[in-house]
């Protein structure tokens, strides 16, 4: 078990354990060079008061030092790069297929690796999920944009171990307004989450205002699948909902990185998985989902996007 998670339900004797004691003078843990009294020392004390108060809190494994948070960055550079190609040739006739190849050719080309070929088993470099797939979509030989196709591009990438994640809706053609309307919906939800990352705020207070913000259009939002954390792994701590309330969830902290990427339904939210290939995701009732994707770091002034 991480030990961001459960913290609320232990002692004061655990929680000094997920934070051993460093003497004022002694070289912070983050590796920053300083001593910790002028590095680390005062948010790892309201950390551990917070966690006291019964909040669910990050350990120091998820806070991303300065040298990671560079390296994450430089991750960053290529996946947008990959994202920018895609806007540039996706077009009604291509094949999502065509789209795993532009993925490889800036990805490898620029040194990195994609992240999401062969993790777990996926198949292909990239997820292209068209119209009512909600996530995970395969690139196949066999799709092919059509007018009025809405998709998701869901791309990550590896850079001397640092990893990156972002998503972007692109609309082919004559896409109908109804339509165009839940992919500018998704949009917008995900910014307003962006603006409710501060440090010593909850994740709660971003999902509320997503899940607020698509129900009050007349959407609904995915609960099984959510965000997660990222930099050093492809998932990381902590599991991020778009269904939680102020004031729940992990408290934000300086030196996090997670995704804000609401999977947004037209019609129900109720969703299944293909049993063929076990990955991709679709909604239950056939109708559009949209999804965007930000990569987050928790700043001490509020935040940055990394990767979008």
């Amino acid at each position: 078990m991480n030990d961001s998670i459960g913290w609320q339900k232990r002692g004061t004797a655990d929680i000094r354990k997920a934070f051993p004691k460093i003497g004022r003078n002694d070289p912070c843990w983050c590796g920053s060079g300083r001593k910790y009294k002028q590095c680390h020392e005062k948010n790892d004390k309201k950390i551990e008061t917070i966690a006291l108060q019964g909040h669910t809190v990050p350990s120091r494994d998820l806070l991303k030092t300065p040298e990671q948070i560079e390296g994450i960055k430089k991750s960053a550079v290529i996946n947008m790069a990959c994202l920018d190609e895609v806007a540039r040739q996706i077009h009604v006739g291509m094949t999502t297929l065509e789209i795993d190849e532009i993925i490889n050719d800036v990805t490898y080309g620029m040194g990195g690796i994609p992240a999401p070929l062969n993790y777990e088993g996926f198949p292909k470099s990239v997820c292209t999920s068209v119209n009512d797939q909600v996530c995970h979509g395969i690139p196949s030989d066999k799709v092919v944009l059509k007018d009025g196709d809405i998709i998701n591009v869901d791309c990550s990438t590896i850079l001397d171990g640092y990893f990156s994640d972002s998503s972007r809706m692109f609309l082919l053609g004559d896409v109908k307004p109804e339509v165009k309307k839940l992919v500018d919906v998704v949009k917008e939800c995900c910014d307003l989450g962006l603006a409710e990352v501060k440090p010593w705020g909850f994740l709660g207070d971003m999902a509320q205002v997503v899940h607020e913000h698509a129900e009050k259009n007349g959407y609904s939002v995915v609960r099984e699948i959510g965000g997660h954390g990222v930099g050093l792994e492809f998932h990381e701590e902590p599991w991020v909902s778009y269904c939680s309330n102020r004031g729940e969830d992990m408290l934000m902290v300086p030196g996090m990185i997670f995704t804000i990427e609401p999977m947004i339904n037209m019609g129900t939210a109720q969703i299944y998985t293909d049993k063929e290939n076990g990955w991709e995701v679709y909604t239950m009732d056939g109708m559009p989902s949209a999804q965007w994707e930000y990569q987050v770091l928790v700043t001490e002034e509020g935040y940055e996007v990394i990767s979008y």
